[in-house]
């Protein structure tokens, strides 16, 4: 494991607040756009994956678009336009779960598996965090999380664990999952169908790294919980508005919503305006059952909601870094810089060079699925020509952009649930650097292993 010295300088560290940390980024592409030169790639129509892909050396210079201060204010409301449906998402979800609290529902139910946990409560964490990598590795969770954010954070204390326990074990145990994945159908499925090769293939060889990939995670996640571990917290007192019958049927109906969640992102193809509704529905049929009245359900609703303003934003804000980025027409100018002198590179050092851009360009690109459809018709044939497999390439781009989504600041979705759990920033990246460290370095050995065995 890398020395953690660089973890106890970053803990010293101390980050500007979330949204000013986001405004300067928003800033900064704003001022990146004055000196950048504007330029683009011609697009079509992928009939694979129904998406707009770009065309490969189709870069040209196209007239300057510089962002000004007051286009820059504006990309802030733009932004949150942009995020509405995750937005919205997050404050119906949260006004869900406070009127599931308010009946001593989720109290009654924490308690109940605390106490059966007993002594073998620190096996919370590899359960916890294997579930979540398996809802990221098949279905790249990540907003989703926020709806469970409530019921971690009463869990975690219940136990004794502090909050950023709560974030490893759901949101980073997510990215990993999703990053070593061999079935994400909105990052490795994606790219493969680009690249035109069949969907699971080379499945083995990602499955062993994902399995080396999530014991180092969940060791170094409980390593971290058990150092940071306090007395248990007794649950705040709070008089519930159901007798125990009916908090059994709201824990039922919990249970429920996300079974019906579950089945209607993988088999309906639900989007997040689904399962806003169906978050709101189980709120409002919650709060009935659990004898809060028309008045007190609609009181905790909005409670909910406050609760949430901060992380909702969070994610508006976020977006606009790149809705500026766009505007300013130099996202296609970043990528062509940076993918061009990878052709110049031997194999091994071009997949690796390929690992690395992909990383970084998860920063101004902060969605995997984009990112794929952005850079893939570009590499392709940079693989082709440099002799380099295309699942060796995929898995380059798959470990960039993945590992990437641990860290960057552009993923509203990683700030968003950090602030829910009440995470500092600087705080995390405490945490994270010298397991980031030890996964980036796994994805090299993977990447020159797939070269090594010619994982086609």
């Amino acid at each position: 494991m890398p020395d953690t010295g660089r973890a106890a300088r970053l803990a010293r560290l101390r980050f500007p607040h979330p949204l000013v940390l986001l405004v300067a980024c928003i800033v900064l592409a704003a001022a990146l756009s004055w000196v950048l030169p504007a330029g683009a790639y011609a697009r079509r129509a992928d009939p694979v994956t129904g998406r707009s892909v770009v065309v490969a050396g189709t870069y040209h210079a196209v007239a300057p678009a510089p962002v000004g201060p007051f286009g820059t204010v504006v990309a802030i409301p733009r932004g949150l336009i942009d995020a509405a449906s995750v937005v919205f998402f997050v404050f119906l979800v949260g006004g869900a779960f406070a009127v599931v609290d308010r009946t001593g529902a989720l109290r009654t139910g924490v308690d109940w598996l605390a106490r059966r946990l007993a002594s073998r409560d620190v096996l919370v964490i590899p359960v916890v965090c294997l579930a979540f990598a398996t809802a990221g590795a098949l279905e790249h969770m990540q907003e989703e999380i926020i709806a469970l954010v409530p019921v971690l954070l009463l869990l975690v204390r219940r136990l004794g664990f502090d909050e950023l326990t709560g974030a490893a074990m759901s949101i980073g145990a997510a990215a990993v999952g999703a990053a070593f994945s061999p079935i994400d159908p909105f990052q490795v499925g994606i790219a493969q169908k680009l690249a035109e090769l069949p969907l699971l293939s080379g499945w083995r060889f990602r499955v062993a790294f994902l399995a080396v990939a999530l014991v180092l995670w969940i060791w170094w996640t409980m390593r971290h919980a058990v150092r940071a571990r306090g007395a248990p917290s007794a649950l705040p007192d709070a008089v519930p508005t159901a007798g125990e019958g009916r908090r059994a049927i709201v824990l039922g109906l919990v249970l429920a919503t996300f079974v019906a969640f579950v089945y209607g992102v993988l088999r309906l193809g639900w989007d997040f305006d689904q399962m806003a509704a169906l978050f709101f529905a189980m709120g409002v049929v919650a709060g009935l059952i659990g004898g809060l009245g028309i008045a007190g359900t609609a009181d905790a609703l909005v409670e909910g909601f406050r609760s949430m303003t901060f992380a909702a934003l969070i994610i508006g804000f976020a977006r606009a870094i790149f809705v500026v980025l766009d505007s300013g027409r130099i996202i296609d100018t970043i990528v062509h810089a940076m993918f061009t002198p990878i052709a110049g590179l031997p194999v091994a050092l071009a997949a690796v060079g390929i690992f690395v851009v992909q990383t970084a360009l998860h920063f101004p690109v902060p969605s995997v699925s984009g990112q794929a459809v952005l850079t893939m018709p570009l590499l392709v044939p940079l693989a082709d020509l440099l002799g380099l497999a295309r699942q060796v390439m995929i898995l380059a781009y798959q470990y960039g952009a993945g590992l990437c989504e641990l860290l960057t600041p552009t993923n509203g979705a990683l700030m968003a649930v950090l602030a829910a759990f009440g995470v500092r920033y600087e705080r995390w990246l405490a945490f994270l650097a010298p397991i980031y460290l030890a996964l980036a370095a796994l994805a090299v050995v993977a990447i020159i292993t797939g070269i090594s065995v010619g994982l086609r």
